[in-house]
């Protein structure tokens, strides 16, 4: 079992920048490859970005390439989101997305608003 706690969200203006972290407990985190997921209101939640174990490949949805970037810290059991050049439509909830094999957990998610 893996718990996973997001937080770094809140409200920022358009141009700005946030850094969300997700700090997972419970069991080993190197395995898991994790995820950003966001969700606007009304909208269907949609894959941001993903970062690989073992490798670290990345890979990012397009409305975010070249904007944002996820890291993780192994040794912190840490994966990080660096949100910048925020928009209006990045507004939405965002969730932490753990996964390995049949082991998938999510985070209760953490706000970003983007407004001026």
């Amino acid at each position: 079992q893996v718990q996973l706690v997001e937080s770094g969200g809140g409200l920022v203006q358009p141009g700005g920048s946030l850094r969300l972290s997700c700090s997972a407990s419970g069991s080993t985190f190197s395995p898991y490859a994790m995820r950003w997921y966001r969700q606007a209101p009304g909208k269907e939640r949609e894959l941001v970005a993903a970062i690989f174990s073992g490798s670290g490949t990345t890979n990012y949805a397009d409305s975010v390439k070249g904007r944002f970037t996820i890291s993780r810290d192994n040794a912190k059991n840490t994966v990080y989101l660096q949100m910048n050049s925020l928009k209006p439509e990045d507004t939405a909830v965002y969730y932490c997305n753990a996964m390995w094999f049949a082991n998938n957990y999510w985070g209760q998610g953490t706000q970003v608003t983007v407004s001026s």
